[in-house]
């Protein structure tokens, strides 16, 4: 089992804290009112954003936990690029305390992580989106289903422009497993949500397989 050693809190450096102490999580991942497709902050006379009522995305629920801000852009960093996998107990416990997130949880059939390109996964050792998969819901976890099939640049070093179109059929459903998802509720899983490209995607790709209902839930939602 993945367990962070104690140390100082990452942001006041109270000592011994988790890697963020509990007056800091209740004063930086104060609960929002989102967008209930797409998780951007609404007010709370809203429930859905004009792009979304414009244009409905592929997820029929969007859920985040925290805006990606300080404290929590440097945590996920930490957690992606600086080989710190033990900050997903951290995170999945941030997420669970989200509204709607356990709900979703409990309603789904399949849990499915967000999956890395092969050449990134060599890199970095681990996939984030399926260490908190499996962290948040270990029995309904799948990282067979949802494949990605094309190396495509890291999101956070395009324009948003190229990001709306880097992804076109980067994801794919196993054949093999497609009969799975029939009719099915699903959540997706991925750390942090910038234009929703990657998201929607992968969504495309399990709805035309048969999901019936889909979930987005990420760790933090830039604004």
């Amino acid at each position: 089992m993945l367990r962070p050693p104690a140390s100082q809190c990452r942001v006041c450096h109270s000592w011994p804290a988790q890697p963020v102490c509990d007056p800091c999580v209740a004063e930086f991942a104060q609960p929002q009112h989102r967008c209930s497709t797409c998780a951007l902050p609404l007010p709370a006379s809203l429930s859905q954003c004009g792009i979304c009522l414009k244009e409905a995305p592929p997820l029929e629920r969007c859920l985040a936990a925290v805006p990606y801000a300080f404290p929590w852009a440097h945590l996920m960093a930490d957690f992606k690029f600086h080989d710190q996998p033990a900050l997903v107990r951290f995170f999945a416990d941030l997420l669970k305390a989200t509204p709607w997130v356990e709900h979703s949880l409990d309603a789904a059939d399949l849990v499915l992580p967000m999956p890395l390109s092969r050449q990134r996964l060599q890199v970095r050792g681990y996939n984030q989106a399926l260490l908190l998969a499996q962290q948040l819901s270990p029995r309904k976890t799948r990282a067979d289903v949802l494949l990605r099939i094309a190396e495509t640049p890291a999101q956070h070093t395009l324009k948003r422009a190229e990001r709306l179109t880097s992804l076109n059929h980067a994801f794919a459903v196993d054949p093999l497993k497609a009969s799975l998802l029939k009719g099915l509720r699903v959540v997706l899983v991925d750390d942090v949500m910038t234009t929703g490209t990657s998201l929607y995607t992968a969504a495309r790709a399990l709805k035309a397989a048969g999901a019936a209902h889909i979930t987005g839930l990420v760790i933090a939602r830039t604004e």
